[in-house]
């Protein structure tokens, strides 16, 4: 995990867990598809910016559809299990200008706070409550 990325999840860890499995679910969704947007206004400018962009969406929309949460599509991974993974993300979105080499290039920033928005995203959340939520959604 990047400097920064540990940096804010460290800092989460300390603030109230306000986020519920079904909000984490639908920012899951939107952070995807945010990424997707990305992609398609990259596409023309910057190819190499838009694959990591493709890359990444997809990876959080297929992690939030096999998570056992309000949301998933096909529960195959518990939602403790889908804390790791966002933990994993954050950091791979964070490092995607550098294995792209395009670490030096303005739209380096946009993965970044990429990673930043999915680390604090993790820490925010209450993981411990995802049995109370399931059951509700159910």
């Amino acid at each position: 995990m990047g400097l920064m990325e540990t940096g804010i999840k460290v800092a989460a860890r300390r603030m109230p867990k306000k986020i519920s499995p079904r909000t984490h679910s639908i920012l899951d969704y939107a952070i995807a598809g945010s990424f997707l947007v990305t992609a398609g206004l990259l596409w023309g400018s910057h190819r190499r910016a838009a694959i990591a962009a493709v890359a990444c969406g997809v990876a959080e929309v297929a992690t939030a559809a096999i998570t056992d949460y309000p949301g998933g599509v096909r529960p195959m991974i518990s939602f403790a299990t889908h804390e790791k993974v966002d933990g994993a993300l954050a950091s791979v979105a964070g490092a995607m200008p550098l294995v792209l080499r395009f670490s030096d290039d303005r739209e380096a920033t946009i993965f970044r706070a990429y990673g930043v928005a999915i680390a604090a995203l993790t820490g925010l959340t209450d993981f411990e409550n995802e049995a109370d939520e399931w059951v509700e959604a159910a």
